[in-house]
């Protein structure tokens, strides 16, 4: 039996419930025993622009999309416009047939330089520049259309039920595309229902209208449309099964590991990590970790950061949420951290730049950034997750870094990692251990906070502890934190802090500071969410008896540099994988390891990577016809 591995795209304009539509799509799948895989796309405004969700279903491990679509629901054109050429041959569109006669023109939102691209592709196929002619061209390579009146399906609906307000409830489109997928996959229509009055558990009056739309759109696909080449009749599900969006990870592992303050400023993509702490801050999380995670919205970053810092000094676990251009207002405050030693964690879900850049889209573009943030010489940590389930158990592994070494860690996360939904065992807090460093519960008579100690590291009180006395200040200070500019005292604090940076890298694990999936002569290096693609590329080509070796760099910073030349002494040529224009790891690895690059394969649309691209990109760097910096484009 072959196993199965199936990609379904959803696309509509901003606001019209793209996301709802997938969010169902994907719960059904998840329920039916699939593992899935999903990204979002979107433009940064609030309605109208178009947005998209791609879901690949497998009964297998999966860890990234595709660029192929087997099935393409869309209800507008636009939709069909952007991503007609990605649905392969066999595969199908189900449409609604009353957009047939628009013209390329009439969609505002099409960009004039994909207009122009799309234009030049019909003109060479002598084609209307119409949904019409797109449609011929799909047909022609063999696309299956299902065209589909969503209006005459309303209409239908509310006569049916007489409900007239049905007919003009355009946002139940989403439901409609959704139910009509699943009935020509024939999937049981029991786990829809299902999925449905979950998602609208608390508006039953919502709920039984989405039911009524799902079952009439369902029957209406099993009786009208052929039979598809795709079935998916569901699989065993394992035990123990989540199915979790990008920014739970972070979240969940804040709540386990001891997180109890939580300033932020809203930014995308990392305001839906702190969103979800504060509708869940009431939660008792387990026996031995009792209390509940505050969050506060703050007028700016600044003093979001401050505010962590506060919380951290009187020995709460405290942590802020950002991406690049509200980290970038963070570095002074940063610096304060670091001359005292304060412990805070930065979760930096990244994003496209410079500036505002591409708000909404993907980017690796951080990196250095993170790594030389503030000014003047102080110890920091830099770590970097792979995928969602690491993100839950490196968040606690950060709070304790942070405690330990008494520095500020800041964890590096993405809009792919945070945009993303799948499906992963259930998160296991009991690997999830708290380790507070020398955070001191009683103190005696002439505590010094900034003691010179055998390794570096002084006790830390806590605010209000009696004898318990410290002073902060963003100045030089000598070990009870008063303001100091002697020459020798300035020398032994600042050996004192840096020195830090060795014990850092001999006191984690190597397994926590690099991660190898295996060393050959051509052997990848990379970090963060290129992880997934990465895992999935060398699958396939491993069915083609090709193997290529790969680490995932995790500390990068303190770099671990020793740890990298053992691992890579065997292999003869690199390959550096990442989201960003500059190579930004290839520049660390150079900078650390002495060492060239062979070859980089970037991406910086600001659009994710898939496996695919990641295959091609490697078959042709091992047949020797690869350049030696391939750019990879997919992704409307």
């Amino acid at each position: 039996m072959s196993s199965v591995d199936f990609t379904w795209l959803i696309g509509g304009p901003q606001g019209s419930g793209v996301e709802s539509g997938a969010n169902i799509f994907s719960r059904v799948c998840a329920e039916m025993g699939y593992q899935v895989f999903g990204k979002r796309e979107f433009y940064s405004n609030i309605k109208g622009e178009h947005s998209y969700f791609t879901l690949r279903i497998s009964d297998q491990k999966i860890h990234s999309t595709v660029n192929d679509v087997n099935l393409m629901v869309s209800f507008d054109a636009e939709t069909i416009f952007r991503h007609f050429d990605e649905v392969i041959s066999g595969g199908g569109i189900i449409y609604d047939s009353d957009l047939e006669k628009i013209k390329t023109d009439d969609v505002n939102t099409l960009d004039d330089p994909f207009k122009n691209r799309l234009h030049k592709d019909l003109e060479s196929k002598n084609k209307p520049f119409t949904i019409a002619g797109i449609l011929e061209i799909a047909k022609e390579k063999g696309v299956l259309l299902f065209p589909v009146s969503f209006k005459s399906i309303l209409a239908s609906l509310a006569e049916e039920t007489e409900n007239p307000r049905l007919k003009g409830l355009v946002r139940m489109y989403n439901v409609i595309g959704v139910s009509l997928s699943l009935g020509l996959l024939k999937m049981s229509p029991d786990f829809l229902h299902k999925t449905i009055d979950i998602i609208f558990s608390k508006k039953p009056a919502i709920a039984e209208i989405n039911q009524q739309a799902a079952n009439y759109s369902y029957n209406y696909a099993t009786a009208k449309f052929e039979s598809f080449n795709y079935l998916l009749p569901g699989t065993e599900k394992e035990p123990g099964t989540l199915l979790v969006q990008g920014h739970m990870g972070t979240a969940l592992g804040k709540m386990a590991c001891g997180c109890r303050f939580q300033p932020y400023y809203p930014i995308t993509p990392a305001s839906d990590e702190s969103v979800y702490l504060e509708t869940n801050e009431l939660l008792e999380i387990i026996d031995d970790r009792p209390g509940s995670t505050v969050v506060i919205q703050t007028e700016d970053e600044i003093c979001s950061m401050g505010m962590a810092i506060g919380g951290a000094l009187t020995g709460t676990r405290s942590a802020t949420c950002t991406s690049g251009p509200g980290f970038a207002l963070m570095t002074e405050m940063l610096g304060w951290a670091g001359i005292n030693e304060v412990p805070i964690v930065i979760t930096n879900y990244q994003r496209s730049g410079p500036s505002t850049g591409l708000p909404t889209r993907h980017g690796q573009d951080d990196l250095l950034f993170s790594v030389f943030a503030g000014h003047g010489d102080f110890p920091k940590i830099v770590y970097a997750s792979g995928d969602i389930e690491e993100s839950f158990y490196d968040t606690g592994n950060c709070f304790n870094y942070a405690d330990i070494f008494q520095v500020p860690v800041i964890h590096m996360m993405d809009k792919f990692l945070a945009s993303s939904v799948i499906t992963c065992k259930r998160f296991d807090t009991q690997k999830i251990s708290i380790d507070r460093g020398k955070l001191l519960e009683k103190v005696s008579d002439g505590y010094r906070r900034f003691e010179f100690t055998d390794d570096g590291i002084s006790p830390r009180s806590r605010l209000g502890i009696d004898n318990g006395i410290f002073w902060n200040t963003g100045d030089e200070s000598d070990e009870t934190g008063h303001i100091s500019e002697d020459p020798i005292m300035r020398v032994k604090m600042m050996d004192k802090r840096m020195s830090r940076l060795d014990l850092i890298l001999k006191k984690i694990p190597d397994s926590e500071q690099v991660v190898s999936f295996g060393i050959e002569d051509y052997t990848i290096i990379s970090w963060g969410s290129a992880k997934g693609p990465i895992i999935d590329a060398l699958k396939m080509l491993k069915k083609e008896g090709i193997s290529i070796g790969y680490i995932q760099l995790k500390l990068l910073h303190p770099f671990p540099t020793d740890y990298v030349n053992f691992l890579l002494k065997d292999a003869k040529t690199i390959i550096d994988i990442e989201a960003n224009y500059s190579a930004q790891l290839g520049k660390l690895f150079k900078q650390n390891i002495a060492r060239d690059i062979d070859y980089y394969v970037l991406k910086y649309t600001g659009r994710v990577m898939t496996s695919t691209e990641i295959y091609d990109s490697l078959k042709k760097i091992i047949q020797n016809k690869a350049n030696k910096r391939e750019v990879l484009m997919h992704g409307a």
